[in-house]
């Protein structure tokens, strides 16, 4: 809810901040363009001011000696006026009029500055060409003019500032309103609610966030469900092992015979090793369960067969079986070398174990258009052909099977077969009894 309110913050403020800045450029603008406007309204102001003293001074002055106008209006002080006979002899001017030249020109505009005070001056000649006349303007009293304008301005930003900065926040309070809806939906669920968002009244800013959101739930509840199915299949099959482990230990201990202990502790070692290999099994799963398309890199499958063979030799040795690599040149695929060596030494380590003795496991690896095929078959019982298609299943073992396999190894080379964009086929072997697994690898 913070990060919200800090939301609305951050839109009123760049809002005000941005109503503020265009109407102070415009106030600006507005102030320098009417300040040029007024000081040229004053001038001519200044300039028909002059000409009515023009007008006046040829018949006017004969007799008038050196005198000055009286004030008549407060704002009179800020205009004055002169009448230089000659340029050199002053006849009249206004009371706030210095005694001085208000200007060193005797034609148009200039500006002077008089006892310390700057004057805008308009100079011209009568008629005659006899009296000289200056008309001016105090430049403070412009200034003065330009300020109140200026002041004219700004108030309505000062009094609508506050107006506006409240319509803003209703406004910007009411955009949001979604998304607070949305915040409040997500903050009151339960952690095991991953039911898809509403977004019937989201604003379609937030439509791709809810969309990404759901598919995180949905692939949540995905993960999670292939957990708990694989801690209850792993928690039952483990019962198994653990359970024959103490059987055989008990008798073990009651055993009253060398033999029957000995026999006893076989059985108990036999089993340890098999829960190993399920434990292992698992392990391997749960690695390889939560990865995905990885870089990849070009992969030499007769290499990786050979290393995986020669993990498996000698209990293939031991269980009288045979292991035959036949492998085209270039046999090149792009993946993850550690993840393929799991792979066939999972589809060999399965076919020794349900092979029959004396017979041989082949591992082929050939060329087809377009892909490229790692086959591993083996000469025992074979799957019914109405179970191939569960077979991959975890822990799922077909009826009289009699190996002792956990029923994780054909689950562990379809999972890494996915990671790597292949396909997984079984079919009984074309030569004989046996199954036949094909991997079939795309350029």
């Amino acid at each position: 809810m913070r990060r919200l309110s800090s939301l609305k913050q951050r839109l009123l403020l760049l809002s005000i901040t941005t109503v503020v800045a265009v109407w102070t450029a415009a106030a600006v603008f507005t102030y320098f363009d009417a300040r040029e406007e007024f000081d040229e309204i004053l001038d001519a102001h200044l300039a028909q001011s002059a000409a009515l003293l023009v007008t006046q001074a040829s018949h006017e002055l004969e007799e008038v000696e050196t005198e000055h106008v009286p004030l008549l209006h407060k704002y009179s002080r800020r205009v004055a006026f002169q009448i230089w006979e000659q340029g050199r002899v002053l006849r009249l001017h206004s009371a706030n009029a210095p005694r001085q030249p208000l200007a060193n020109r005797e034609q148009g505009f200039s500006d002077s500055i008089i006892d310390g005070q700057r004057w805008r001056v308009f100079s011209t000649w009568d008629d005659s060409g006899r009296n000289l006349i200056h008309v001016a303007e105090r430049a403070e009293a412009r200034d003065d003019l330009a300020q109140d304008i200026a002041g004219n301005l700004l108030k309505p930003l000062w009094f609508s500032l506050p107006l506006l900065t409240l319509l803003l926040w209703l406004a910007v309070a009411r955009g949001l309103r979604p998304l607070v809806r949305l915040t409040a939906d997500v903050a009151q669920r339960e952690p095991d609610n991953l039911a898809p968002l509403d977004a019937g009244s989201a604003p379609s800013e937030a439509l791709p966030l809810i969309g990404r959101l759901n598919e995180l739930f949905v692939r949540i509840d995905a993960s999670l469900q292939k957990e708990r199915r694989f801690t209850a299949d792993a928690a039952h099959e483990l019962r198994t092992p653990v359970a024959a482990i103490k059987a055989q230990a008990q008798v073990a201990r009651a055993a009253v015979s060398e033999d029957e202990r000995s026999h006893a502790l076989d059985s108990v070692i036999l089993g340890c090793d098999r829960a190993a290999h399920l434990i292992d099994q698992l392990l391997t799963l749960a690695r390889i369960d939560s990865l995905s398309a990885e870089t990849s890199a070009p992969c030499h499958l007769e290499a990786i067969a050979a290393e995986a063979i020669a993990s498996i030799a000698p209990t293939a040795l031991g269980q009288d079986v045979r292991l035959e690599l036949t492998a085209v040149d270039q046999a090149v695929v792009r993946g993850n070398p550690v993840l393929l060596q799991i792979l066939i030494r999972n589809l060999i380590d399965n076919a020794v174990r349900h092979t029959r003795p004396g017979t041989t496991v082949r591992i082929d690896i050939a060329h087809e258009p377009g892909k490229t095929l790692l086959s591993v078959s083996d000469n025992g019982p074979g799957i019914p052909a109405a179970e191939l298609d569960r077979v991959a299943e975890r822990f799922y073992r077909p009826a009289g099977t009699s190996g002792s396999g956990s029923g994780l190894g054909l689950s562990i080379v379809k999972r890494i077969a996915e990671i790597h964009a292949a396909s997984l086929q079984l079919a009984p072997n074309m030569k004989g009894s046996g199954l036949n697994v094909v991997v079939a690898f795309q350029p």
